[in-house]
């Protein structure tokens, strides 16, 4: 695959950022699911200064698809691999910093270490996403947790980027979010920074906590081959009448079911586990299956949690995607 860039875009990146630039980058290596063809051009800003100028100056070439992406632990990349520039969020932005109450922490900070951090200072609020991996920025983007709680509950504001790169904060006053769903979604900014308000609580409960939620994803939860987690949304209406997804897809008879290398979990069938070499139409094939299935058998129609991101920078659910495919039942 030849390098497709714009010269002067591949000067001017190569200038600026000689430290934090990588060209035809397997996107298998940055993805959770260890799929995805070559991306074209990968920035790992060090500091928000360095994503503000990123931002600006990709943000000239309106021709060349862009990206901004976290940990990609609930994305989904195309074969075809992606032809413009991502510009991943991570070490080089993982500033924490605690507050008296609050915890103000740069959009690559790792969840994990937050919620170690809560822990430590005797902060209660956040004990659910302990056991969650992936950067801040990216679990505020899909209001993210666990136990059916988000991360937005305890969110104080947001600090911001415009496409061009221009600062702004959002307090929580202004931050309107539901099961999984934040203001941020389908938006063309950028998270840079986080602030969160906790709880003061003893260590030890904190902690106890902390340990429940952990045992309890390491029993119910595929660790051992490469996934994204949960494929599927939670419908609190098909929860109280059917269930979880998962026990709605193991019911329809498909838990197991493969395709290619991919494979509907033997352990959680809301987990999609790639066997070895799957490919993201394997992945795409069992998201319509199942999601067909179910619905046939249900009458409730189940969403993805799921990014898919396509050659040409388009992020959707990805039973956005798939529904545009023929019918797999």
């Amino acid at each position: 695959m030849d390098l497709r860039l714009p010269l002067e875009l591949q000067q001017r990146l190569n200038a600026n950022f000689p430290d934090e630039i990588a060209y035809l980058v397997p996107l298998s290596e940055l993805s959770y699911w260890k799929i995805g063809g070559l991306a074209q051009c990968v920035i790992k800003p060090k500091s928000i200064q360095s994503l503000q100028s990123t931002l600006a100056i990709t943000s000239e070439f309106k021709n060349v698809p862009r990206l901004v992406i976290g940990d990609c632990s609930n994305l989904l990349f195309d074969d075809k691999g992606f032809e413009g520039v991502l510009i991943q969020i991570g070490n080089g932005l993982s500033k924490i910093e605690i507050e008296d109450d609050l915890i103000h922490c740069e959009a690559g900070a790792w969840v994990p270490e937050i919620a170690y951090h809560s822990y430590r200072q005797e902060l209660s609020g956040i004990e659910h996403i302990c056991g969650i991996p992936g950067r801040i920025g990216g679990l505020v983007y899909m209001n993210g947790g666990s136990q059916r709680r988000g991360i937005l509950e305890n969110t104080e504001s947001v600090v911001v980027l415009s496409p061009e790169g221009a600062l702004s904060t959002i307090k929580s006053s202004d931050i309107n979010h539901s099961y999984r769903v934040s203001p941020f979604q389908g938006k063309p900014i950028v998270i840079a920074k986080v602030t969160l308000k906790l709880e003061p609580k003893s260590r030890s409960l904190v902690r106890n906590e902390m340990r429940k939620i952990l045992s309890s994803r390491r029993k119910k939860f595929p660790r051992k081959l490469p996934n994204c987690g949960s494929v599927f949304l939670s419908n609190p209406a098909m929860y109280d009448e059917i269930g979880p997804p998962g026990y709605a897809i193991e019911k329809a008879g498909l838990k197991g079911t493969r395709k290619g290398n991919a494979q509907l979990s033997t352990l959680h069938a809301n987990f999609i586990v790639n066997l070895g070499g799957a490919s993201s139409a394997d992945v795409l094939y069992l998201i319509a299956l199942a999601r067909n299935t179910v619905k046939e058998k249900t009458g409730f129609s189940m969403d993805c949690e799921v990014r898919y991101v396509d050659s040409k920078g388009n992020m959707m659910q990805a039973h956005e995607y798939t529904d545009t495919l023929p019918v797999q039942t």
